[in-house]
């Protein structure tokens, strides 16, 4: 006989029962094999009720629990009488009268307390689950900006906002993602200035997400973008509040997700991945010429390998005659063909990368030093890579640390390898193949329904001034046409002006 499997459900709806035992016996049943699920029974001391507070050890703030609720309830005489609402000095209080919502607020820290008698439970916000404190941002470092980065409790990381926003129109939406593990996902935006059609796109693509839990942003990123198959990432995420206040301000929507140290900024373009929060604390004419150096750092990553594979396999004759010696002299003892040569550096590249990125900190620069020096000057003497390799690669390797976000040095990872195969096969053509290829999809991808390549295509001249460079702040009197903001208008400075004597 076949047997259909059950759908999981994380709690009933069974109404709370008058008699406590009752209601004991049943949340013993909900949380059996729980070593950490704690049942306190005592008698209140004014009103001579018999009582249960249940909490999960660990979730909950002990001395709350302690000084807020049992120490009113049982030692103080005034706590409350017989019908009467009763007297705690804890900070949240709700009431539930099935389990359903008994368990939720359990698993999410709260304390219940049932009393005997009553057909309804106290909820008791008592969460106090541990978090570590606000350190400084660890993959978006700033050398003027804010040293405060996102932490793992969405509270604390919707405070950190606000206090750059201290705006009655920043609102949120809270929304809950998962079925066996409630995760809160809340929506922040100024409702004055974004455009409503893209709020209400983010909140449907949020709520049709329906999967067990959601652990980190980046899933909930990968669940709603609009393409999933997709190299170059759809939505940034972010660790720094001045970041993500300076997105909403902008007229985008920010979606912070619980026990994720990062949140999500929504819609983006193929230029916001090259914009720094310290872009807006130098002088313009420095930060346009770091933007354009970043994506020269793009370009250079994305294609210095398979240009050199192209030039070295098929267009020598483009070489000056004094550096083809050279680059002869240097090949001439290199066993391997020019793809090869690169495919082992470069994966021996990315394992180095990677082993410095799970080892311990002061383990991690020495390996860094070993591989970068004593490793490559060992595969160059051995005869197995050309010295002019080396330097390729390392000009490579440079030129994606210079990149600010590390979701589209992933992605350019992946691109160069592809176009290193179609330079290996069709020289100088693949490579211009890879290349519009690449324009192509980057024309036809979009982020929230917005056009990935805005403002270049389609062409909005307003927005170039904080594009690919950086006019001065007193130009940048709108927000970004781009995002269809309610308001455009950003600011009245105009140029500063020389006092008259």
């Amino acid at each position: 006989m076949n047997v259909e499997p059950q759908e999981h459900k994380s709690g009933d709806a069974d109404p709370i029962r008058i008699e406590l035992t009752d209601n004991i016996q049943h949340v013993h049943r909900l949380f059996c094999d729980t070593t950490d699920f704690i049942i306190r029974t005592f008698t209140i001391k004014q009103t001579g009720e018999a009582a249960a507070l249940i909490y999960i050890d660990g979730l909950t703030d002990r001395p709350a629990i302690n000084n807020d609720i049992l120490y009113p309830l049982q030692i103080q005489s005034d706590a409350g009488k017989p019908g009467d609402e009763l007297v705690m000095t804890v900070g949240h209080v709700d009431k539930q009268s099935d389990f359903h919502h008994i368990e939720t607020a359990v698993l999410h820290g709260s304390s219940v307390l049932f009393i005997h008698g009553r057909t309804y439970a106290y909820v008791l916000g008592t969460g106090g689950w541990p978090q570590r404190a606000i350190e400084d941002p660890q993959m978006e470092a700033s050398l003027k900006g804010a040293h405060q980065g996102f932490v793992e409790t969405s509270g604390l990381n919707i405070a950190m906002i606000r206090r750059y926003i201290p705006n009655r129109e920043l609102k949120m939406k809270r929304l809950v993602v998962g079925e066996r593990g409630q995760t809160n996902v809340t929506i922040l935006y100024l409702a004055d200035v974004m455009n409503n059609e893209l709020l209400l796109d983010m909140e449907k693509r949020i709520q049709q997400v329906d999967v067990d839990v959601i652990l980190n942003t980046g899933e909930l990123s990968e669940l709603i973008e609009d393409n999933p198959f997709s190299l170059f990432p759809q939505f940034v995420l972010t660790e720094r509040p001045d970041s993500a206040a300076s997105q909403l301000l902008q007229g985008r929507c920010v979606v912070v997700v619980d026990r994720s140290p990062s949140v999500l900024v929504a819609p983006v373009s193929f230029f916001s991945y090259f914009q720094s929060i310290d872009d807006y604390s130098t002088r313009w004419s420095i930060a346009t010429f770091l933007r354009l150096l970043r994506m020269f750092a793009f370009i250079t990553a994305a294609f210095l390998p398979a240009f050199y594979i192209a030039v070295v396999s098929y267009h020598f004759e483009i070489i000056p005659m004094k550096l083809l010696l050279t680059l002869g002299e240097s090949r001439g003892q290199v066993p391997f063909p020019p793809f090869v040569e690169a495919i082992i550096m470069e994966i021996t590249l990315e394992m180095l990368r990677e082993a410095g990125v799970r080892l311990p900190a002061p383990v991690g620069q020495t390996v860094g030093i070993v591989g970068g020096i004593v490793l490559g000057q060992a595969v160059v003497q051995a005869g197995l890579i050309s010295n002019v390799m080396v330097i390729v690669v390392a000009f490579t390797a440079i030129s994606s640390f210079i990149l600010p976000n590390y979701d589209m040095v992933a992605a350019v990872r992946l691109i160069r390898f592809m176009l290193m195969i179609l330079a290996t096969l069709f020289g100088f053509v693949g490579i211009i193949v890879g290349l519009m290829t690449m324009i192509a999809h980057l024309l036809t991808l979009k982020s929230l329904g917005m056009p990935y390549g805005i403002p270049l295509a389609p062409v909005k001249f307003a927005d170039w001034r904080d594009t690919i460079v950086r006019v001065p702040l007193w130009l940048m009197d709108k927000r970004p046409r781009s995002t269809s903001p309610k308001q455009e208008t950003r600011q009245n400075t105009s140029m500063p002006k020389e006092e008259q004597p």
